[in-house]
């Protein structure tokens, strides 16, 4: 347990129960009023925003969390097996912790992924991925006049792209 005043913005705390992201974190002295600190901070599952003011006196629950980077290895049911880079040990995450992205996931590619307490409760895709564009629909003279776009596989691109593209 830590003091409140030993919070920063970026910790991971045990807020009710839920594991909260700290986003913004503030020290206030009100006029007569006794000083607290203000957070806002992110449910690391739900994604939803949570605002609350702390007295400097109050206990947390700082977490300990460790990202590192992982290669994707293939899937197994509702999970994804992954290994380790520098011990290549393997472990099963759950797909839900990639949310949509994972239509993008490729065998062999680095991913990042939090753990806390052996728990993950993270996973992320590198920000860009190669991938080969293996249908798009024909462009349309004339539609030109703002930016135009057309449906490829499961992805909208601009017109230039064609077939085998990458």
């Amino acid at each position: 347990m830590a003091k409140a005043s030993e919070v920063k913005s970026g910790n991971v705390l045990r807020f009710n129960g839920e594991l909260v992201s700290v986003e913004e974190y503030i020290h206030r002295t009100p006029g007569n009023l006794r000083a607290f600190y203000q957070a806002r901070m992110r449910n690391v599952k739900t994604g939803k925003i949570v605002e609350y003011r702390f007295r400097t006196d109050e206990e947390v629950t700082i977490c300990r969390v460790e990202t590192n980077n992982y290669q994707y290895l293939y899937e197994d049911g509702d999970y994804l097996v992954v290994m380790d880079n520098n011990t290549f040990e393997q472990y099963n995450i759950p797909k839900l912790l990639f949310g949509s992205s994972i239509k993008f996931l490729k065998e062999g590619m680095n991913v990042t992924i939090a753990f806390e307490s052996d728990e993950p409760i993270v996973a992320q895709l590198p920000n860009s991925v190669e991938l080969e564009i293996t249908y798009t629909e024909p462009a349309v003279k004339g539609d030109t006049s703002t930016s135009a776009q057309k449906y490829a596989t499961k992805i909208i691109l601009p017109l230039p792209s064609q077939k085998t593209e990458i």
